[in-house]
């Protein structure tokens, strides 16, 4: 087929009509089941944010003490996929090939036939999943998931077996409802593909994680961590940002594919970081990250006057998630936590009214070659 323009990474091509979440990048602004981002994660806990997605509407009282428990009864995961988690902790296996395993292995028993149930069953085993992998990381036996606890509290139980604090629930709250849909980026565009072609949800959850894996997408948090830490050693983030942008290396946490203005998630993420760290900042940590983020966006309307690099979501990620306790290395799992609620309602939405999604490519090969006998090559 010629004659087609191609845009490589399907860059500003529409491919499906959604009413799960609108991203508009010139305004920075983010809406998610009709409402602003920062609506949403003022008002809403993790399990209505979901509900809203699923069902496009809020739940009253009674529908959603009946979701959360779905999702609670829905927490624990076999011997088998335990198995799986003890053997990628003990081969030193990264957390999201863990949960990509774990997923994987993750019977989804009677629920498998009803697609709705399965992705409460994805959703609710996600959390499951990375804190047993992380306990056995530790040596430490896994902890049972607390029906009584919310998705937010009862995936920070399961990491640490201790019943966490209310700043720490509400940061890790605020964090999970925020990154939960943004759009058709990647890992939420390859779950629609999979089950466009009539494929299971727990096969859809398993590609968007090994989609997410990658350091494009879901990767750059921890790096931001290590950044802001080396700045808050030597207490000179001045020359940390120079000493980048004279070397050409970019600054981890700033510019975005989508986002020419400051991401609304950076926005919604560090007023969350500023009120868990308040009273609690006795090393001045979140002062240095305030302090980097002012002089880093100098910086780089000072070098790249051409280009509108602003803060993007994950450099706010790494100081609430590293406040709240989450380890460095459970950043990118701990964002599969949350968007696992976006994922499996765009499969849900895919499936209602379901089309194969089949592009097709421009060929740009050889097409006049004649054939060489191999003992005359």
């Amino acid at each position: 087929m010629t004659g087609q323009t191609v845009r490589p990474g399907l860059e500003g091509i529409s491919v499906a009509e959604t009413r799960l979440s609108r991203v508009d990048g010139e305004a920075g602004e983010l809406v998610v089941g009709g409402y602003p981002i920062e609506i949403l994660t003022e008002h809403a806990s993790f399990e209505e944010a979901v509900f809203l997605l699923f069902e496009d509407r809020l739940p009253t009282g009674t529908e959603l003490d009946r979701f959360r428990s779905a999702l609670a009864t829905r927490r624990t995961v076999g011997e088998a996929v335990h198995g799986v988690l003890c053997r990628a902790a003990e081969d030193g296996d990264s957390a999201m090939d863990a949960l990509r395993m774990g997923v994987a292995a993750a019977s989804l028993g009677t629920d498998a036939d009803d697609s709705r149930e399965a992705a409460k069953r994805v959703v609710a085993v996600v959390p499951t999943i990375v804190a047993a992998y992380w306990r056995y990381r530790q040596d430490e036996s896994p902890v049972d998931p607390d029906p009584e606890l919310s998705h937010a509290a009862n995936y920070l139980y399961m990491l640490t077996g201790e019943r966490p604090s209310d700043d720490a629930v509400g940061g890790i709250e605020t964090y999970l409802t925020t990154v939960i849909d943004h759009g058709l980026n990647a890992s939420t565009f390859t779950a629609r593909t999979v089950v466009s072609t009539e494929s299971d949800l727990v096969s859809a959850a398993t590609a968007a994680v090994g989609t997410l894996k990658g350091p494009l997408h879901g990767g750059a948090p921890g790096p931001v961590l290590d950044m802001l830490q080396s700045v808050h050693d030597s207490g000179d983030p001045e020359g940390y940002v120079r000493d980048r942008l004279d070397a050409g290396e970019r600054l981890m946490g700033f510019g975005h594919r989508v986002y020419r203005v400051r991401d609304p998630r950076a926005a919604v993420l560090s007023a969350a970081a500023e009120r868990f760290y308040a009273g609690t900042d006795a090393d001045g940590f979140y002062e240095t990250v305030e302090r980097f983020e002012s002089v880093a966006l100098d910086a780089l309307a000072e070098h790249k006057p051409d280009r509108r690099l602003a803060t993007n979501v994950e450099f706010y990620t790494a100081a609430l998630l590293h406040g709240v306790g989450i380890p460095r290395d459970l950043f990118t799992a701990t964002f599969a936590v949350g968007r696992a609620g976006g994922w499996m309602a765009h499969c849900l939405e895919q499936l209602d009214d379901n089309r194969l999604i089949r592009p097709v490519s421009t060929y740009v090969g050889a097409t006049d070659r004649t054939w060489t006998p191999v003992d005359r090559r």
